[in-house]
C-alpha cells in the first residue's frame, strides 16, 4: 500500500524548536551529528543552548548529566548504537542511578539505517535501555507519535529513552491523537492472533492485518508505543481472545519488544508467542526497504509467516 510518508527526525528537530520557545530551561545537546539527527533547527534558533561535543558520547551524556543538576533539562541526541552502546555505563551510573532529567532521542535505531551497515545498526538498543532502573523507553510509529512523544518527555521528570526512526514514515495517527506512557493502543480488533508492534514495523503490520483478512483470519493489532513500563492488561485481555500473539519490531529478538510481552503472558497469562524482528545475527549494508524485506518484516512476508504459524 502506498502512502505519502514523513521525516521523523525532521519532527523531532521542529519539536525541539518549539519546546524550546516554551521552556528556557531545555537544552540541546549533539555528538557532532547535528544534520542528520535534525538538532540543527534548535542550535540556528538557540545556539546558546545548544552544544556540539564532538564525536565524544561518553563526554555527551556526561556533560548532559551536569546541565540536568543545574535545573536544565537536556535533550541528547546521536545514532542510537553510539548513543546506548558507547555511553551505556554513563547513562546508567550517571543518568539514571542519580535519576536525572535527561532525555535521549536517538535516531538510526535498527536494519532501517541501510547503507551505513552493521556498524551503525542498533539492533540491541531497546534491549539496553529498558534493562537500566528507571528508564522509560519509547519508540513512535509516526510524525504525530514523535512530536507527542517528544512533549511527554520534556514534561516528565526523569529519565526518558526515545528511539527516532531514521527513515520517513507515513501517518497512522491524526492529529487528534493523545500519546499515553502508560497505555498501548488497539489499532484493529481481532479473534485469532494479537499482532503487537510498534516503530517503523507497525505499518506494516497493519497491512499484514488486511492481507490476513483478505483470507478469512481476524488478527488483533496492538500498538505498543512504550516498552517499558509495558501495558502489561491491554496484551494480556487480548491474548485471552486469541490465545497467540506475534511481535514484530525492528529490534532483535532479544531483549526487546518480543521479550517484554513473553515475559508479561509468562508471568501472567502462558500462551503461545512467536517472535518476529532480527534473529541472533547482526545486520547488513542495503537500503531500508530491501532489509525489511530480507529480514522478513513486510506486510507480505508477516502475514505468510503467520499463515504458517496458524496452520
Amino acid at each position: 500500500m502506498t502512502r505519502e510518508c514523513k521525516s521523523v527526525r525532521s519532527a523531532y528537530g521542529k519539536t525541539l524548536v518549539q519546546l524550546g520557545k516554551l521552556n528556557k530551561n531545555i537544552v540541546v545537546l549533539d555528538a557532532d551529528l547535528s544534520c542528520s539527527t535534525q538538532t540543527q533547527l534548535f542550535a540556528k534558533e538557540f545556539p546558546d543552548r545548544f552544544f556540539n561535543v564532538g564525536i565524544s558520547e561518553q563526554d555527551l551524556m556526561t556533560t548532559a548529566a551536569g546541565l540536568a543538576c543545574t535545573g536544565k533539562i537536556p535533550f541528547v541526541s546521536t545514532f542510537a548504537m553510539f548513543a546506548t552502546g558507547r555511553a551505556w555505563e554513563q547513562i546508567r551510573n550517571t543518568i539514571c542511578y542519580s535519576k536525572l532529567n535527561v532525555k535521549i532521542a536517538a535516531p538510526h535505531g535498527g536494519i532501517t539505517v541501510g547503507e551505513d551497515g552493521a556498524s551503525h545498526q542498533a539492533l540491541e538498543d531497546i534491549s539496553l535501555m529498558r534493562s537500566i532502573p528507571g528508564m522509560i523507553v519509547i519508540v513512535p510509529a509516526d510524525e504525530k507519535e514523535t512530536i507527542e512523544a517528544v512533549k511527554f518527555a520534556a514534561e516528565y521528570v526523569g529519565p526518558v529513552y526515545i528511539r527516532i526512526a531514521r527513515t520517513n514514515l507515513p501517518d497512522i495517527f491524526d492529529e487528534n491523537y493523545k500519546f499515553d506512557y502508560k497505555k498501548a493502543k488497539i489499532l484493529k480488533q481481532g479473534t485469532d492472533v494479537s499482532i503487537i508492534s510498534n516503530g517503523e514495523t507497525l505499518v506494516e503490520t497493519l497491512d499484514c492485518a488486511t492481507i490476513l483478512s483478505d483470507k478469512g483470519i481476524n488478527a488483533e493489532v496492538i500498538h505498543v508505543p512504550v516498552v517499558k513500563p509495558i501495558d502489561s492488561d491491554t496484551i494480556i485481555t487480548s491474548v485471552k481472545k486469541t490465545n497467540f500473539a506475534v511481535t514484530v519490531e525492528n529490534h532483535s529478538i532479544i531483549g526487546g519488544l518480543g521479550s517484554s510481552v513473553c515475559e508479561v503472558l509468562c508471568e501472567n497469562y502462558p500462551a503461545k508467542v512467536h517472535r518476529i524482528g532480527i534473529n541472533d545475527e547482526f545486520g547488513q549494508s542495503g537500503n531500508a526497504k530491501e532489509l525489511l524485506d530480507y529480514y522478513g518484516l513486510t506486510a507480505e512476508k508477516l502475514a505468510n509467516k503467520i499463515i504458517g504459524l496458524l496452520k
